[in-house]
């Protein structure tokens, strides 16, 4: 049990790391362009990542910051996650630059504007799917999975249930 806490900020890491490999050789080996939600999914492990690292050369900062501020990373990812599973299945609404709807209007230059500002990936659609899971969806998991591994490392390392 001590080597797994001992190893589980550095899963996390390898988790974030493998997650961005896997999305830009997604989008640049495979031509699966990203829509606006995957590319918010993408920030909690960019923002791992750096911490991580950060956290790593600067061994002077006290730890509980790093899980913390992991902690609201991969919150923040998970709402975005689960927020593009509710729009691929249409239980959810998305945000009118990823919808690939426009809106009413009587102004040419309102119609033009909407056109440019317009998503060219639509967020309602699945571009792949694994074992008939959207990419979206392994994300919610993922980043579920990394919660609870970054929670038991808080739990485990400073929580002190004498204290209380």
């Amino acid at each position: 049990m001590k080597f797994f806490l001992k190893n589980l900020i550095l899963l996390i890491f390898t988790l974030s790391v493998m997650a961005i490999i896997i999305a830009i050789t997604a989008e640049f080996l495979y031509d699966l362009v990203p829509c606006k939600m995957c590319l918010k999914q993408r920030h909690p492990y960019y923002a791992i990542i750096l911490l991580v690292l950060f956290f790593y050369f600067f061994k002077s900062v006290k730890k509980i910051i790093l899980s913390i501020f992991n902690e609201l990373a991969i919150i923040y990812g998970l709402f975005y996650a689960t927020w593009h599973v509710g729009i691929e299945q249409k239980i959810l609404a998305g945000p009118a630059s990823c919808s690939g709807t426009l809106s009413n209007t009587n102004s040419i230059q309102d119609l033009k504007e909407q056109i440019t500002n317009q998503s060219i990936v639509s967020c309602t659609d699945i571009s792949w799917t694994i074992f008939s899971l959207s990419a979206a969806t392994i994300n919610s998991i993922l980043l579920l999975l990394i919660l609870i591994f970054n929670s038991i490392y808080i739990l485990k390392k400073f929580y002190d249930p004498k204290k209380i």
